[in-house]
């Protein structure tokens, strides 16, 4: 492993050629909830032996760790728990994703679970069998929002709560590294870093490896019957925090697509574009303001284009930056 990689304990005889399917967890300081998503892979439906890699990306507390080492240790789970030491969501995906194609050659897909989400009890066969079915490289699934008490569910419909897929089948591209099936082969064409560590604390880094993924030629699917529920504290249902999430996704489309243009004139282009998408805004905004009869809904379009504008004259806000705000 290299000095930003610390494995911290294994399951005992673990052999990494004993398993085609390793899922890769990152957690950064919800050792609770980390808990309830290893007790929903622990509990998945399946004959297929799968490990599962935990990317511990508090190298400080360690709460993570210190919360799921007794699973690895008494063979609940087979698998390992790693320290990613490079703080931020890209790192540790990185030092997962690495560590799974080092650490087990039978390895044919790569899954990913964030720590604040719960597996459905056949997510692990679900996935597998649609990528193998459709022939796709990359397979997405739902992340369903679980409102914890005090969060307002009356913006459950805002965009950034809903699926941009609802049926299973092939699909252009996937936006979220939350719940997906990656074939060995992708990582190993990509080649590490898989993730740019640049969008650590921006959010964005799974968009932009799937941006270069497609440009490489790779598939998509999605798996509708693959749904994980991700707990969704309070904070996120309120204005702010939309507004925050809003203004960076827009941001984030904005820096993607410099990546993939140069020179002035496709600078001009861009920054033309990201006008007219603010220009034509308020009327996308009324129309989902009226289909979902939310005016804080409808405010998605204005505050993406805002954030996409805003971008290209190097104002991006760190969402990432502040856990405890997110």
């Amino acid at each position: 492993m290299t000095d930003a990689i610390t494995i911290a304990c294994e399951s005992p005889g673990l052999d990494g050629d004993a398993f085609a399917i390793v899922v890769t967890l990152p957690t950064f300081r919800r050792p609770e909830h980390l808990l309830k998503t290893l007790s929903s892979l622990a509990a998945q439906r399946t004959t297929r032996p799968f490990a599962v890699i935990v990317m511990e990306n508090d190298a400080e507390g360690r709460a993570g760790l210190d919360a799921a080492r007794p699973l690895f240790a008494d063979g609940q789970l087979n698998g390992l728990v790693l320290i990613a030491h490079e703080r931020g969501n890209c790192a540790a995906y990185n030092a997962g994703w690495q560590t799974a194609l080092t650490r087990f050659p039978a390895m044919r897909h790569l899954l990913v679970i964030d720590d604040d989400e719960i597996a459905d009890p056949d997510w692990i066969d679900s996935l597998v069998v649609t990528s193998d079915r459709l022939d796709v490289d990359i397979v997405g699934g739902p992340q369903v929002p679980v409102f914890e008490d005090g969060a307002s569910t009356r913006y459950a419909r805002h965009p950034v709560f809903t699926p941009h897929y609802s049926e299973t089948g092939s699909v252009p591209i996937l936006y979220s590294s939350g719940n997906v099936a990656i074939r060995r082969k992708v990582l190993e064409t990509i080649g590490a870093p898989f993730l740019d560590t640049a969008f650590n604390f921006i959010g964005g880094g799974d968009s932009d490896f799937y941006t270069r993924c497609r440009q490489r030629g790779f598939s998509f699917g999605w798996c509708a019957e693959a749904p994980v529920l991700e707990t969704t504290p309070a904070r996120r249902t309120e204005f702010s925090w939309l507004n925050a999430r809003g203004l960076r996704n827009g941001a984030i489309s904005s820096i993607i697509e410099r990546r993939q243009t140069s020179g002035r004139r496709n600078g001009l282009r861009r920054v033309a574009k990201s006008a007219a998408l603010l220009a034509a805004s308020p009327l996308r905004s009324a129309g989902l303001a009226l289909r979902t009869r939310s005016p804080v809904i409808g405010l998605y379009h204005m505050q993406v284009a805002i954030g996409r504008l805003m971008a290209e004259f190097g104002w991006v806000n760190e969402q990432y930056r502040r856990p405890e705000q997110n």
